[in-house]
Protein backbone atom coordinates (compact mmCIF):
# COMPACT_ATOMS: atom_id res chain seq x y z
CA UNK A 1 0.00 0.00 0.00
CA UNK A 2 2.84 2.42 -1.31
CA UNK A 3 1.77 5.83 -2.77
CA UNK A 4 3.34 9.26 -2.36
CA UNK A 5 1.59 11.31 0.49
CA UNK A 6 1.19 15.04 -0.64
CA UNK A 7 1.14 17.49 1.58
CA UNK A 8 -0.87 20.58 1.39
CA UNK A 9 0.58 23.65 2.25
CA UNK A 10 -1.29 25.95 4.48
CA UNK A 11 -1.33 29.42 4.44
CA UNK A 12 -2.30 32.15 6.51
CA UNK A 13 -5.45 32.39 9.23
CA UNK A 14 -8.18 34.22 7.18
CA UNK A 15 -10.27 36.67 9.55
CA UNK A 16 -13.00 35.52 11.16
CA UNK A 17 -16.53 36.61 9.17
CA UNK A 18 -19.53 37.90 10.82
CA UNK A 19 -22.87 36.64 10.59
CA UNK A 20 -26.26 38.40 10.96
CA UNK A 21 -27.43 38.74 14.38
CA UNK A 22 -31.17 38.24 13.01
CA UNK A 23 -30.00 35.00 11.47
CA UNK A 24 -28.49 33.71 14.42
CA UNK A 25 -31.55 34.46 16.70
CA UNK A 26 -33.55 32.99 14.10
CA UNK A 27 -31.66 29.75 14.60
CA UNK A 28 -31.27 29.66 17.53
CA UNK A 29 -34.91 30.32 18.32
CA UNK A 30 -36.37 27.08 16.40
CA UNK A 31 -37.61 24.41 17.69
CA UNK A 32 -34.70 21.55 18.82
CA UNK A 33 -34.70 18.46 17.44
CA UNK A 34 -34.45 15.10 19.10
CA UNK A 35 -33.75 15.71 22.92
CA UNK A 36 -30.50 15.80 25.01
CA UNK A 37 -30.28 14.40 27.93
CA UNK A 38 -30.84 11.01 27.37
CA UNK A 39 -29.22 8.83 30.08
CA UNK A 40 -31.10 10.38 32.62
CA UNK A 41 -32.66 6.39 34.18
CA UNK A 42 -35.67 5.37 33.48
CA UNK A 43 -37.92 2.61 35.15
CA UNK A 44 -37.69 -0.77 33.02
CA UNK A 45 -40.27 -2.24 30.64
CA UNK A 46 -40.78 -6.00 31.06
CA UNK A 47 -41.17 -5.98 26.58
CA UNK A 48 -37.70 -4.39 26.29
CA UNK A 49 -34.50 -6.40 26.88
CA UNK A 50 -31.50 -5.13 28.15
CA UNK A 51 -27.82 -4.46 27.52
CA UNK A 52 -25.27 -3.80 30.17
CA UNK A 53 -21.81 -2.07 28.84
CA UNK A 54 -18.83 -1.34 30.69
CA UNK A 55 -17.34 2.52 29.50
CA UNK A 56 -14.06 3.39 29.66
CA UNK A 57 -13.17 7.16 28.93
CA UNK A 58 -11.07 10.56 28.07
CA UNK A 59 -13.81 12.73 27.63
CA UNK A 60 -14.55 15.27 30.40
CA UNK A 61 -17.34 15.26 32.89
CA UNK A 62 -20.68 17.25 31.42
CA UNK A 63 -22.78 19.77 32.86
CA UNK A 64 -26.27 17.81 32.60
CA UNK A 65 -26.74 15.11 34.55
CA UNK A 66 -28.54 13.20 31.39
CA UNK A 67 -25.34 13.64 29.54
CA UNK A 68 -22.55 12.09 31.61
CA UNK A 69 -19.52 13.20 29.54
CA UNK A 70 -18.55 16.17 27.21
CA UNK A 71 -16.97 16.27 24.41
CA UNK A 72 -14.15 17.66 26.30
CA UNK A 73 -10.67 16.30 26.95
CA UNK A 74 -10.19 14.86 30.94
CA UNK A 75 -6.87 14.59 32.48
CA UNK A 76 -7.30 11.01 33.01
CA UNK A 77 -9.55 8.13 31.86
CA UNK A 78 -13.23 7.76 33.67
CA UNK A 79 -15.54 4.19 33.74
CA UNK A 80 -18.92 4.29 34.23
CA UNK A 81 -21.25 1.24 34.58
CA UNK A 82 -24.36 1.76 31.80
CA UNK A 83 -27.35 -0.33 31.18
CA UNK A 84 -29.46 0.47 27.84
CA UNK A 85 -33.03 -0.73 27.53
CA UNK A 86 -34.30 -1.65 24.01
CA UNK A 87 -37.61 -2.29 22.75
CA UNK A 88 -38.87 -5.00 21.18
CA UNK A 89 -38.19 -5.99 17.53
CA UNK A 90 -41.92 -5.55 16.46
CA UNK A 91 -41.50 -1.72 17.36
CA UNK A 92 -37.74 -1.51 15.99
CA UNK A 93 -36.28 -2.39 13.11
CA UNK A 94 -32.64 -4.02 13.18
CA UNK A 95 -29.75 -2.00 12.56
CA UNK A 96 -32.18 0.90 13.74
CA UNK A 97 -31.47 2.87 17.11
CA UNK A 98 -34.72 3.99 18.39
CA UNK A 99 -34.06 7.83 19.88
CA UNK A 100 -36.72 8.93 21.81
CA UNK A 101 -38.85 12.32 20.64
CA UNK A 102 -39.36 13.33 24.35
CA UNK A 103 -38.17 12.79 27.67
CA UNK A 104 -38.48 10.52 29.61
CA UNK A 105 -38.31 7.96 27.12
CA UNK A 106 -40.54 5.30 26.50
CA UNK A 107 -39.10 2.10 27.27
CA UNK A 108 -41.80 0.41 25.47
CA UNK A 109 -40.59 2.27 21.80
CA UNK A 110 -37.95 3.64 22.35
CA UNK A 111 -33.87 3.08 23.34
CA UNK A 112 -33.78 4.51 27.49
CA UNK A 113 -31.41 4.13 29.89
CA UNK A 114 -31.82 2.25 32.64
CA UNK A 115 -28.51 2.87 34.58
CA UNK A 116 -26.01 5.35 33.92
CA UNK A 117 -23.23 5.34 37.05
CA UNK A 118 -19.54 6.47 36.85
CA UNK A 119 -17.41 4.12 39.08
CA UNK A 120 -13.94 4.00 39.62
CA UNK A 121 -11.37 1.55 38.12
CA UNK A 122 -11.41 -0.85 40.97
CA UNK A 123 -15.48 -1.14 40.92
CA UNK A 124 -14.75 -1.09 36.40
CA UNK A 125 -12.26 -4.01 37.03
CA UNK A 126 -14.68 -5.61 39.31
CA UNK A 127 -17.25 -4.97 36.48
CA UNK A 128 -15.45 -6.89 34.06
CA UNK A 129 -14.29 -9.95 36.01
CA UNK A 130 -17.72 -10.54 37.37
CA UNK A 131 -19.39 -10.03 33.61
CA UNK A 132 -16.75 -12.42 31.90
CA UNK A 133 -17.19 -14.90 34.18
CA UNK A 134 -20.63 -15.35 33.71
CA UNK A 135 -20.19 -15.02 29.37
CA UNK A 136 -20.23 -18.77 27.63
CA UNK A 137 -16.91 -18.18 26.14
CA UNK A 138 -15.10 -15.15 28.21
CA UNK A 139 -14.70 -13.04 25.25
CA UNK A 140 -14.60 -9.23 25.28
CA UNK A 141 -16.12 -7.05 22.66
CA UNK A 142 -14.02 -3.79 22.40
CA UNK A 143 -16.17 -0.79 20.28
CA UNK A 144 -14.36 2.37 19.34
CA UNK A 145 -16.78 5.01 17.69
CA UNK A 146 -16.30 7.13 15.43
CA UNK A 147 -15.54 11.16 14.20
CA UNK A 148 -18.41 13.60 15.21
CA UNK A 149 -20.45 11.26 17.97
CA UNK A 150 -21.72 12.77 21.26
CA UNK A 151 -21.57 10.53 23.61
CA UNK A 152 -24.91 9.33 23.90
CA UNK A 153 -24.36 8.56 20.21
CA UNK A 154 -21.56 6.04 20.99
CA UNK A 155 -24.01 4.52 23.99
CA UNK A 156 -26.78 4.10 22.10
CA UNK A 157 -24.96 2.75 19.08
CA UNK A 158 -22.78 0.09 20.18
CA UNK A 159 -26.00 -1.01 22.50
CA UNK A 160 -27.64 -1.16 19.18
CA UNK A 161 -24.73 -3.32 17.59
CA UNK A 162 -24.44 -5.79 20.48
CA UNK A 163 -28.29 -6.51 20.27
CA UNK A 164 -28.51 -6.96 16.90
CA UNK A 165 -25.38 -9.07 16.30
CA UNK A 166 -26.58 -11.31 19.17
CA UNK A 167 -22.85 -11.00 20.06
CA UNK A 168 -22.07 -13.14 23.33
CA UNK A 169 -19.08 -11.01 24.18
CA UNK A 170 -18.55 -8.85 27.31
CA UNK A 171 -19.23 -5.45 25.60
CA UNK A 172 -16.58 -2.73 26.49
CA UNK A 173 -17.15 0.83 24.75
CA UNK A 174 -14.11 3.28 24.86
CA UNK A 175 -15.47 6.39 23.91
CA UNK A 176 -12.67 9.31 23.36
CA UNK A 177 -13.26 13.20 23.25
CA UNK A 178 -15.48 14.11 19.67
CA UNK A 179 -17.26 17.61 19.79
CA UNK A 180 -20.06 16.04 17.75
CA UNK A 181 -19.83 18.70 15.50
CA UNK A 182 -18.80 18.56 11.72
CA UNK A 183 -16.19 21.12 11.62
CA UNK A 184 -14.53 19.64 14.44
CA UNK A 185 -12.53 17.41 12.34
CA UNK A 186 -9.38 18.36 13.22
CA UNK A 187 -10.34 18.56 17.13
CA UNK A 188 -12.03 14.77 16.65
CA UNK A 189 -8.61 13.22 14.95
CA UNK A 190 -6.07 15.17 17.93
CA UNK A 191 -8.64 13.74 20.53
CA UNK A 192 -7.92 9.73 19.10
CA UNK A 193 -4.00 10.71 19.22
CA UNK A 194 -5.06 12.00 22.77
CA UNK A 195 -6.70 8.93 23.88
CA UNK A 196 -4.24 6.27 22.44
CA UNK A 197 -2.33 5.36 25.79
CA UNK A 198 -5.57 5.18 27.73
CA UNK A 199 -6.57 2.48 25.38
CA UNK A 200 -3.90 0.96 25.23
CA UNK A 201 -3.47 0.36 28.54
CA UNK A 202 -6.96 -1.46 28.52
CA UNK A 203 -5.91 -3.72 26.17
CA UNK A 204 -2.90 -4.24 28.03
CA UNK A 205 -5.33 -4.93 30.68
CA UNK A 206 -7.60 -7.17 28.74
CA UNK A 207 -4.03 -9.24 27.64
CA UNK A 208 -3.19 -9.43 31.55
CA UNK A 209 -6.60 -10.59 32.93
CA UNK A 210 -6.68 -14.53 33.16
CA UNK A 211 -10.55 -14.61 33.51
CA UNK A 212 -10.41 -12.54 29.38
CA UNK A 213 -10.13 -15.81 26.86
CA UNK A 214 -10.49 -13.37 23.78
CA UNK A 215 -11.12 -10.20 22.49
CA UNK A 216 -12.43 -8.92 19.73
CA UNK A 217 -12.82 -5.01 18.43
CA UNK A 218 -14.85 -3.31 16.51
CA UNK A 219 -13.56 0.33 15.44
CA UNK A 220 -15.89 3.22 13.46
CA UNK A 221 -14.55 5.48 10.77
CA UNK A 222 -11.78 7.97 12.71
CA UNK A 223 -12.19 5.35 15.65
CA UNK A 224 -10.12 2.65 13.72
CA UNK A 225 -6.89 5.14 13.66
CA UNK A 226 -7.40 5.15 17.42
CA UNK A 227 -7.72 1.40 17.38
CA UNK A 228 -4.99 0.38 14.97
CA UNK A 229 -2.51 2.90 16.89
CA UNK A 230 -3.29 0.91 20.44
CA UNK A 231 -2.26 -2.03 19.28
CA UNK A 232 0.62 -0.50 17.19
CA UNK A 233 2.18 0.83 20.45
CA UNK A 234 1.14 -2.45 22.66
CA UNK A 235 2.96 -5.12 19.47
CA UNK A 236 5.81 -2.50 20.06
CA UNK A 237 6.29 -2.38 23.74
CA UNK A 238 5.26 -5.90 24.19
CA UNK A 239 7.53 -7.28 20.94
CA UNK A 240 3.73 -8.67 19.76
CA UNK A 241 0.33 -8.56 19.92
CA UNK A 242 -1.45 -11.82 22.67
CA UNK A 243 -3.22 -14.40 20.44
CA UNK A 244 -6.34 -13.47 22.74
CA UNK A 245 -6.38 -10.61 20.39
CA UNK A 246 -8.28 -12.57 18.21
CA UNK A 247 -10.46 -10.26 15.87
CA UNK A 248 -10.46 -6.38 14.60
CA UNK A 249 -12.82 -5.24 12.64
CA UNK A 250 -12.33 -2.40 11.04
CA UNK A 251 -15.84 -0.62 9.59
CA UNK A 252 -15.22 2.35 7.07
CA UNK A 253 -11.77 3.59 8.11
CA UNK A 254 -10.79 6.71 7.96
CA UNK A 255 -7.24 6.17 7.76
CA UNK A 256 -4.45 6.55 5.02
CA UNK A 257 -3.41 3.38 3.16
CA UNK A 258 -0.20 3.58 3.17
CA UNK A 259 -0.14 4.32 7.09
CA UNK A 260 -2.17 1.04 7.37
CA UNK A 261 0.06 -1.01 5.84
CA UNK A 262 2.64 0.48 8.01
CA UNK A 263 0.62 0.02 11.18
CA UNK A 264 0.20 -3.57 10.01
CA UNK A 265 3.63 -4.04 9.67
CA UNK A 266 4.94 -3.24 13.27
CA UNK A 267 2.60 -5.39 14.68
CA UNK A 268 4.35 -8.27 13.75
CA UNK A 269 3.63 -11.43 12.61
CA UNK A 270 1.37 -12.37 15.06
CA UNK A 271 -1.52 -10.12 15.08
CA UNK A 272 -5.47 -10.46 15.28
CA UNK A 273 -7.93 -11.64 11.49
CA UNK A 274 -8.30 -8.23 10.42
CA UNK A 275 -11.80 -7.52 8.98
CA UNK A 276 -11.77 -4.64 6.50
CA UNK A 277 -15.75 -3.00 5.57
CA UNK A 278 -15.22 -0.67 2.89
CA UNK A 279 -17.58 0.98 0.49
CA UNK A 280 -16.67 3.01 -2.56
CA UNK A 281 -19.81 5.52 -2.04
CA UNK A 282 -18.69 6.50 0.88
CA UNK A 283 -19.20 10.01 0.80
CA UNK A 284 -17.50 10.97 4.62
CA UNK A 285 -14.76 9.29 3.53
CA UNK A 286 -14.77 11.06 0.28
CA UNK A 287 -14.61 14.47 1.93
CA UNK A 288 -11.85 12.95 4.36
CA UNK A 289 -9.62 12.39 1.23
CA UNK A 290 -9.41 16.04 0.05
CA UNK A 291 -8.67 16.82 3.64
CA UNK A 292 -5.76 15.10 3.58
CA UNK A 293 -3.94 15.83 0.44
CA UNK A 294 -6.18 13.45 -1.79
CA UNK A 295 -4.70 10.10 -0.51
CA UNK A 296 -7.09 7.12 -0.40
CA UNK A 297 -8.59 5.87 2.91
CA UNK A 298 -8.42 2.68 3.28
CA UNK A 299 -12.61 2.48 3.80
CA UNK A 300 -13.11 3.91 0.59
CA UNK A 301 -10.85 1.46 -1.61
CA UNK A 302 -11.77 -0.90 -4.75
CA UNK A 303 -10.46 -4.20 -3.05
CA UNK A 304 -10.16 -5.46 -6.41
CA UNK A 305 -8.24 -3.47 -7.66
CA UNK A 306 -4.38 -3.01 -7.99
CA UNK A 307 -1.96 -2.51 -5.62
CA UNK A 308 -4.97 -3.40 -2.59
CA UNK A 309 -5.84 -6.85 -3.58
CA UNK A 310 -2.30 -8.11 -3.59
CA UNK A 311 -1.42 -5.99 -0.36
CA UNK A 312 -4.98 -7.29 1.60
CA UNK A 313 -4.38 -11.15 0.30
CA UNK A 314 -0.45 -10.92 1.40
CA UNK A 315 -1.77 -9.72 4.51
CA UNK A 316 -4.43 -12.26 4.94
CA UNK A 317 -7.11 -9.28 5.27
CA UNK A 318 -10.21 -10.53 4.78
CA UNK A 319 -12.18 -8.21 3.07
CA UNK A 320 -16.09 -7.42 2.67
CA UNK A 321 -17.44 -4.76 0.71
CA UNK A 322 -20.51 -2.85 1.14
CA UNK A 323 -20.74 -0.93 -1.79
CA UNK A 324 -23.93 -2.23 -3.40
CA UNK A 325 -25.59 -2.16 0.18
CA UNK A 326 -28.76 0.21 0.62
CA UNK A 327 -28.33 0.81 3.99
CA UNK A 328 -27.03 3.43 6.43
CA UNK A 329 -26.65 7.13 6.77
CA UNK A 330 -27.29 9.56 3.53
CA UNK A 331 -23.21 10.01 3.89
CA UNK A 332 -23.41 5.98 3.04
CA UNK A 333 -20.69 6.10 6.03
CA UNK A 334 -22.61 3.73 8.77
CA UNK A 335 -23.56 0.62 6.90
CA UNK A 336 -21.87 -1.80 8.68
CA UNK A 337 -24.15 -1.13 11.94
CA UNK A 338 -27.78 0.04 9.84
CA UNK A 339 -27.66 -3.01 7.89
CA UNK A 340 -29.32 -5.89 9.08
CA UNK A 341 -27.34 -8.53 7.33
CA UNK A 342 -23.79 -7.04 7.72
CA UNK A 343 -24.27 -6.70 11.75
CA UNK A 344 -25.76 -10.50 11.72
CA UNK A 345 -22.98 -11.55 9.98
CA UNK A 346 -20.29 -9.28 12.95
CA UNK A 347 -22.58 -11.43 15.12
CA UNK A 348 -21.91 -14.39 13.03
CA UNK A 349 -18.22 -13.50 13.12
CA UNK A 350 -17.93 -13.01 16.91
CA UNK A 351 -20.09 -15.99 17.72
CA UNK A 352 -17.95 -18.77 15.86
CA UNK A 353 -14.68 -17.40 17.13
CA UNK A 354 -13.24 -15.69 14.55
CA UNK A 355 -24.04 4.69 12.34
CA UNK A 356 -21.25 4.60 14.57
CA UNK A 357 -22.62 7.21 14.42
CA UNK A 358 -21.30 10.14 12.39
CA UNK A 359 -24.89 10.36 11.30
CA UNK A 360 -26.26 13.46 12.91
CA UNK A 361 -25.42 15.17 9.83
CA UNK A 362 -28.29 17.33 7.82
CA UNK A 363 -28.94 19.11 4.55
CA UNK A 364 -27.08 22.27 5.30
CA UNK A 365 -24.23 20.12 7.03
CA UNK A 366 -23.43 19.04 3.28
CA UNK A 367 -23.72 21.81 2.18
CA UNK A 368 -21.15 22.83 4.59
CA UNK A 369 -18.65 20.33 4.02
CA UNK A 370 -18.73 20.98 0.54
CA UNK A 371 -17.74 24.26 0.47
CA UNK A 372 -15.10 23.73 3.28
CA UNK A 373 -11.77 23.34 1.30
CA UNK A 374 -7.91 24.50 1.68
CA UNK A 375 -9.50 28.43 2.36
CA UNK A 376 -11.16 26.22 5.67
CA UNK A 377 -12.79 29.51 7.30
CA UNK A 378 -13.58 31.37 4.14
CA UNK A 379 -15.43 28.10 2.60
CA UNK A 380 -17.00 27.43 5.72
CA UNK A 381 -18.52 30.94 5.82
CA UNK A 382 -19.84 31.09 2.64
CA UNK A 383 -21.40 27.27 2.94
CA UNK A 384 -22.91 28.59 6.48
CA UNK A 385 -25.43 31.49 4.85
CA UNK A 386 -26.03 29.21 1.54
CA UNK A 387 -27.20 26.63 5.20
CA UNK A 388 -29.05 29.13 6.73
CA UNK A 389 -32.15 28.37 5.01
CA UNK A 390 -31.74 24.52 5.29
CA UNK A 391 -31.28 24.97 9.26
CA UNK A 392 -34.69 26.55 9.79
CA UNK A 393 -36.41 23.21 8.33
CA UNK A 394 -33.93 19.94 9.10
CA UNK A 395 -33.28 19.19 12.62
CA UNK A 396 -30.01 17.81 12.14
CA UNK A 397 -28.61 21.03 10.13
CA UNK A 398 -30.12 23.45 13.27
CA UNK A 399 -29.09 20.93 16.16
CA UNK A 400 -25.24 21.34 14.63
CA UNK A 401 -25.26 24.96 13.28
CA UNK A 402 -24.30 27.13 16.51
CA UNK A 403 -21.06 24.72 16.87
CA UNK A 404 -20.34 25.50 12.93
CA UNK A 405 -20.86 28.94 14.06
CA UNK A 406 -18.63 29.01 17.08
CA UNK A 407 -15.86 27.31 15.10
CA UNK A 408 -15.50 30.78 13.46
CA UNK A 409 -16.20 32.99 15.73
CA UNK A 410 -15.91 31.20 19.08
CA UNK A 411 -18.10 30.57 21.97
CA UNK A 412 -21.10 32.53 22.24
CA UNK A 413 -20.52 36.68 22.10
CA UNK A 414 -17.66 36.31 19.81
CA UNK A 415 -20.41 36.35 16.70
CA UNK A 416 -21.25 39.79 15.28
Amino acid sequence: MARHLTRNARGGVPSRPSLPCALCLMLLSACAGRPTGVLEPVAANPSATQVEMLVTTTRGRAEKPGEMFSGERALSPTFADITVSIPSDTVRKAGEVAWPRKLPPNPETDFATLKAEEIDRGAAEKWLNSQVRKSPDGSVLVFIHGFNNHFEDAVFRFAQIVHDSGARSVPVLATWPSRGSLLAYGYDRESTNYTRNAVERLFQYLARDPEVKEVSILAHSMGNWLALESLRQMAIRNDGLPAKFRNVMLAAPDVDVDVFGSQIADMGKQRPRFTLFVSRDDRALAVSRRVWGNVSRLGAIDPEQSPYKEDLAANGITVVDLTEIKAGDNLHHTKFAESPEIVRLIGSRLSSGQTLTDSRLGLGDHIVAATAGAAHSVGTAAGLVVAAPAALVDQNTRRNYVHHVESLAGPSGGVK
